[in-house]
């Protein structure tokens, strides 16, 4: 069922803040739900904690309604801004549980690569679908891409993506990576018959993954992509190179459950190849 929740974005008025709150302001007025867009004071460690959170809370409210004025006029949105105090991961993964979807920045450059622990805290923390979002252009890009792996949270990250994919009118490409089992042929510790059986089986994981889309989209063009010549994280991100989204599931299931994010999910966002969602585990509740 579609989520009435607004929409949040979290900023700190960096380049990747300001594409995030405008991605975000876009993705509501599309969806017809209101657009929050947070700050994060993170007062934890100030030694003198009245006055001068008292500051930290006004710059704040500065800045939060300067990056409202920046939307205001150009996205057809209701907006309120909201001062969170507290650390970033934790403020904003409490704050989740009132919106549909939780936008964030990718992280600044840094040393050649992109710096995105905040935005992994933050996606490990919430309890909504985050969605993260880079410096690359947005504009002419098509198709929604999905990454499973036969685990009950890539079954639901496939779900949002078909959903997404339906409603933008895109194609949705499935993409199931794994390495094969050349390496043990060659070594002759695997036959190629086991070996081809091995793809054979995948393949099956694969089309039950996406069985249930025909009835639920009909229209939708769905497309299966069955690697076995890459990792997961290195398929998704090449396959989501001109993509308009990207979405994983927070954990697959060679995960350890302690874990709140996968190593799939983790490599994706320190690579970050398009606006990527990282959808919860939806713990299903079973009868005694």
């Amino acid at each position: 069922m579609r989520s009435s929740n607004p929409i949040a974005v979290a900023t700190n008025d960096s380049a990747q803040s300001q594409a995030a709150v405008l991605w975000a302001a876009q993705r509501a007025a599309n969806a017809h739900l209101p657009l929050v867009i947070l700050h994060v004071v993170d007062d934890r460690w100030t030694a003198e904690p009245v006055a001068f959170t008292g500051m930290l809370l006004e710059k704040g409210g500065e800045l939060l309604e300067t990056a409202a004025g920046r939307v205001r006029g150009t996205v057809l949105v209701e907006i309120s801004t909201k001062v969170l105090e507290g650390g970033v991961a934790g403020a904003l993964g409490k704050y989740s549980t009132k919106v549909s979807m939780l936008v964030v920045g990718s992280g600044a450059a840094h040393l050649g690569g992109s710096l995105t622990d905040r935005a992994l805290q933050v996606a490990a923390a919430a309890k909504c679908p985050v969605a993260v979002i880079g410096d690359q252009e947005i504009e002419d890009r098509q198709g929604v891409v999905a990454g499973v792996d036969g685990s009950e949270e890539a079954t639901q990250a496939v779900a949002f993506a078909a959903a997404e994919a339906d409603r933008e009118g895109q194609e949705l490409t499935v993409v199931y990576a794994f390495r094969g089992p050349d390496r043990w042929i060659d070594s002759g510790a695997l036959t190629e018959h086991l070996a081809q059986r091995i793809v054979d089986e995948e393949q099956v994981v694969l089309s039950e993954t996406i069985s249930g889309l025909a009835e639920d989209y009909p229209d939708l063009v769905v497309n299966k992509v069955l690697k076995t010549d890459k990792e997961p994280a290195a398929a998704l991100v090449q396959a989501a190179g001109a993509a308009r989204m990207l979405v994983v599931g927070s954990r697959g299931r060679g995960g350890f459950k302690r874990l709140l994010l996968g190593s799939t999910a983790h490599a994706v966002l320190t690579h970050l190849p398009c606006p990527t969602v990282i959808t919860p585990v939806q713990r299903r509740k079973h009868k005694k």
